[in-house]
């Protein structure tokens, strides 16, 4: 992968490294109807569609980790505070009345 300097948001230097990504035809001519309905390049099309693809792959992993150590730690010393799940459930119940 070639290593480039890129100007981003017409002002900051990044560097940036290239991808060479093949498309079938489908995805390829969607890319460049959006890019021109968008009047974007369709890099920066791509480029901000995989920031926000990874980021939500991210969260779920996180939100997947805090899960299992929930479920791993449920009924031991580490499992929640007794008086702290009960203010949170009379919390919810109130919320729910107030409705």
């Amino acid at each position: 992968m070639a290593l480039i300097m890129a100007i981003v948001d017409g002002q900051t230097r990044v560097a940036m490294r290239t991808f060479h990504l093949p498309l079938p035809e489908h995805l390829h001519e969607a890319l460049r109807s959006e890019a021109t309905a968008e009047h974007r390049p369709a890099t920066e099309i791509l480029r901000q569609a995989l920031e926000e693809w990874l980021a939500l792959r991210r969260k779920g992993r996180v939100a997947a980790e805090i899960q299992a150590y929930a479920e791993a730690m449920a009924g031991t010393a580490l499992d929640l505070d007794a008086n702290l799940e009960a203010a949170g459930v009379d919390h919810l119940l109130a919320e729910e009345a107030a409705r």
